[in-house]
C-alpha cells in the first residue's frame, strides 16, 4: 500500500489556532482512550480542527501512531503547526479528509477517533463518519465519538438546548443529534455501540467496535 499524500500547505497559511475547550475536555478524553484504545497502531482522527488535540493525545500514548485529518485547508495548516512544533514523531502529516466522502485517503486505521464533529456538520457527515469507520477497522477495532447528544429518556441540559438553537442558527443541517439515531445507523454497518459514558460540561463518550 502506498501511503497517501499529505497537504501540501501555503505559506500564508501556517499558522496555529486554537480552541479553549480542548484545554478543558483533553484530560477527561485522555483517561477515556487509555482504557479504549489499542496498545500499538494507528489511530485515525476525524476532524482534527486546530490540532491540539492530536498532540497531546500523541504524547500521552507514544506507542500509537497518530493520523490527524480535516476538509479546512486552514485546519489542516494549524494542525501541521502544532506538530511541528511539539516535535512528535508518531504525528504522521495530517491528511485532507471529508468524513461524508465515499473515499477516504487511509485505508486501515485499529481506532478512529472524532471529537466534537457530529453536531457542527450536516447529517450526511455523520453517516459518512460511521461508513468510513467501518470500512478501514477491522473486527474489534474501536471508533470513538465525543460531544454532546440528546439522548431518549434524559432530559437535555439547559445550556445544551440554548446550543443547539445557537447551532441550528448558524446552519439549520446542524445541531444536537439523538444519540440512539446514531447507534442505529452504526450498527447498519457493522459498527455495534459498546458503552457510553458521561463527560463533563453535559458531553458524552460513545465507543462502538467493529463486528
Amino acid at each position: 500500500m502506498t501511503d497517501p499524500e499529505p497537504f501540501v500547505f501555503e505559506g500564508r497559511l501556517r499558522a496555529k489556532r486554537e480552541a479553549p475547550a480542548v484545554a478543558r475536555n483533553r484530560d477527561a478524553i485522555a483517561a477515556v482512550l487509555g482504557e479504549v484504545l489499542p496498545p500499538i497502531g494507528l489511530v485515525l482522527e476525524v476532524a482534527s480542527g486546530t490540532g491540539e488535540h492530536a498532540v497531546h493525545f500523541a504524547r500521552a500514548f507514544p506507542q500509537l501512531a497518530w493520523q490527524p485529518s480535516d476538509p479546512d485547508p486552514e485546519a489542516l495548516a494549524s494542525i501541521a503547526a502544532w506538530s511541528d512544533e511539539a516535535g512528535l514523531a508518531n504525528v504522521r502529516a495530517p491528511l485532507q479528509l471529508d468524513a461524508a466522502a465515499a473515499d477516504w485517503p487511509v485505508e486501515r486505521a485499529d481506532a478512529v477517533l472524532c471529537i466534537n464533529m457530529v453536531h457542527i456538520s450536516p447529517w450526511a457527515a455523520t453517516l459518512g463518519l460511521l461508513a468510513g469507520a467501518a470500512r478501514v477497522l477491522g473486527p474489534g477495532g474501536v471508533l470513538f465519538l465525543y460531544g454532546p447528544y440528546r439522548q431518549a429518556g434524559v432530559e437535555t441540559a439547559p445550556s445544551n438546548e440554548a446550543f443547539d438553537q445557537s447551532l441550528k442558527d448558524r446552519n439549520p443541517d446542524w445541531g444536537l443529534r439523538w444519540l440512539e439515531d446514531v447507534i442505529d445507523e452504526a450498527r447498519r454497518v457493522g459498527l455495534c455501540h459498546a458503552e457510553t459514558r458521561p463527560m463533563p460540561a453535559n458531553n458524552l463518550s460513545a465507543i462502538f467496535r467493529r463486528v
